[in-house]
């Protein structure tokens, strides 16, 4: 058993962006704390331009995005899935209203994955990036949007540098959102990025990618009884390969489950208490 799974872990930051004015007013004062619009742990490039339409708005750009997942940067009500014509515009794009005024857009996606009228909570999969409309290459288009106008974005209380590229490591909904002081991140180890993320209400199960050593690996964050050792696991099957597993009694998490799975599909999943999930093969190459 590993030792780190038997412990807790205490701590809150305040992250206050340098320059930033908060004001009296009721817009002000409304604004959610947007995170980035991928899961925990993503890396991405966040471009603003001079002269970018609408002004203010951030192109996420990443080495091989297409297909990654795109995540709710707030909770709220989508209000908008549209799939317009190649060559305008957004092409397929989500909106969503968190209210008092404010909405996200996530523009050329590949994949929608939520229609009108649904509710999202922050760090809920809305679809995969992708190329589709007016683009010159793969990328997510990003706005935080006020009364209609588009805002200088501001991820997880950080202000995005205008204008620039700065590199920037998602917060969104990590630790599962069920209080879990673990990230997938912190079972995986250093060179893993989140690629994919399994809500089973009770916990969330976690695939990650290690482009240096070309492995994949698995967690499961327990969202119930932290603290106590209770049922989780995490598996781990490479195409042509065996299940890998990780199960048993543990306080916070199972694995980390690893394999090399350079070029190759993977189905993935895990299980807290009764509650068991299993993808089919996915994440190919």
């Amino acid at each position: 058993m590993n030792f780190r799974r038997m412990l807790g872990a205490t701590g809150a930051a305040l992250l206050i962006a340098s320059g930033l004015t908060v004001a009296a007013s009721t817009e002000a004062l409304a604004m959610p704390n947007f995170q980035m619009p991928f899961a925990c742990g993503f890396t991405a490039t966040a471009a603003t331009f001079s002269g970018h339409s609408p002004a203010n708005s951030v192109d996420f750009q990443k080495d091989g995005i297409t297909g990654v997942s795109v995540r709710a940067s707030a909770g709220g009500t989508v209000t908008r899935s549209e799939d317009e014509p190649t060559g305008t515009s957004y092409g397929r794009w989500i909106e969503v209203d968190h209210g008092g005024g404010w909405r996200t857009r996530y523009a050329h996606l590949s994949v929608r994955g939520v229609s009108v009228g649904a509710t999202v909570t922050q760090g809920q999969e809305l679809g995969k990036a992708g190329a589709t409309g007016n683009v010159s290459g793969p990328h997510l288009h990003f706005e935080e949007n006020l009364n209609g106008a588009t805002q200088r974005a501001v991820l997880n209380g950080v202000a995005v540098p205008y204008y620039a590229h700065t590199s920037f490591t998602s917060k969104n909904n990590c630790g599962g959102g069920g209080g879990n002081p673990y990230t997938a991140g912190e079972v995986c180890g250093s060179g893993y990025t989140e690629i994919d993320r399994h809500s089973l209400g009770n916990g969330s199960i976690v695939l990650m990618y290690n482009s240096g050593s070309g492995k994949n690996c698995v967690t499961t964050l327990k969202g119930v009884s932290l603290g106590t050792a209770s049922a989780v696991s995490a598996t781990l099957q490479v195409e042509g390969g065996s299940v890998i597993k990780d199960s048993g009694s543990f306080a916070y998490y199972a694995g980390p489950v690893t394999a090399s799975a350079a070029s190759k599909c993977v189905k993935w999943g895990g299980s807290v208490g009764s509650t068991t999930w299993t993808s089919a093969y996915s994440h190919c190459g």
